[in-house]
């Protein structure tokens, strides 16, 4: 049984699980899935080829899965598909994407707070916190464990990386390294996400290979290939370091310097 007040609107068509709740003047229109257990409050509004996934709360005011603001959209058929145990607050926007058959996609246990926007093509990972008025452009990722801080505003194509922390009111322009704090205006690389990693159970030693990585990479004065041979040579190669040299690689924006060196990162 699910619990649908009587001023919702909820189209034909709409799939509606076990132990779905639907808020005042909630609007599910035709193609939406919610899976079981989703909460919808008062005056949200779930549009387009949209998924919820289980136990997710979607709370009022938010708007998801309505037309991507981009121009280029010429009427494809576009997702949205959000995870299970996420917290969607107030005011939040998650546009559908843009390109046929494209998603937009959200992991689990993630929290998005009030007034964020998702737009199209962008793809966050699990457990991924973006703070009051975080702004993701187009075809933004944003890797497991990441936290956007609020008011900062990330460009279309960056990376994010995952267990990486970006500090409040940062306009990111470039791929945030994983495993990093980032802040600023122009948003500099602080140094390692110490507390982050502890919190997430990483080892010493892993913490340890990291920081090791990140002063070659950022504070010896080498170019990216330089430092990342030499990361390769000198630095004992966890999964975690592995990652961070393949994300360096695979870098298209570039990434962002650390803010104490004059290390050539960018």
């Amino acid at each position: 049984m699910s619990n649908i007040h009587p001023t919702a609107v909820v189209e034909d068509g709409a799939q509606i699980g076990k132990n779905v709740t639907i808020g005042p003047y909630a609007v599910v229109m035709s193609n939406v899935v919610l899976e079981d257990d989703v909460e919808i409050k008062a005056h949200a509004y779930i549009d387009g080829y949209t998924c919820i996934g289980e136990k997710t709360v979607v709370w009022p005011g938010a708007a998801i899965g309505t037309k991507t603001q981009d121009l280029k959209y010429r009427g494809e058929k576009t997702f949205v598909k959000i995870g299970a145990n996420c917290e969607i607050r107030e005011y939040v926007t998650i546009n559908s994407s843009c390109g046929e058959g494209s998603k937009v996609l959200v992991g689990d246990n993630c929290l998005i707070m009030a007034y964020c926007h998702v737009a199209h093509n962008c793809e966050l990972g699990n457990r991924v916190v973006m703070a009051n008025n975080a702004t993701l452009a187009g075809h933004v990722t944003v890797g497991n464990g990441a936290i956007i801080g609020g008011l900062s505003a990330v460009h279309q194509f960056v990376n994010i990386g995952r267990y990486s922390m970006t500090g409040g009111m940062s306009r990111v322009e470039r791929d945030v390294l994983p495993y990093m704090i980032a802040a600023g205006i122009p948003v500099r690389l602080g140094g390692l996400n110490q507390v982050g990693l502890r919190r997430n159970n990483f080892s010493f030693e892993q913490r340890l290979a990291l920081s090791q990585a990140f002063k070659i990479l950022c504070r010896s004065g080498l170019s990216v290939e330089e430092a990342l041979a030499r990361i390769e040579q000198e630095v004992a190669l966890t999964d975690e370091v592995t990652h961070l040299v393949d994300f360096c690689r695979c870098s298209k924006r570039g990434i962002i310097a650390d803010g104490r060196s004059k290390a050539r990162c960018e």
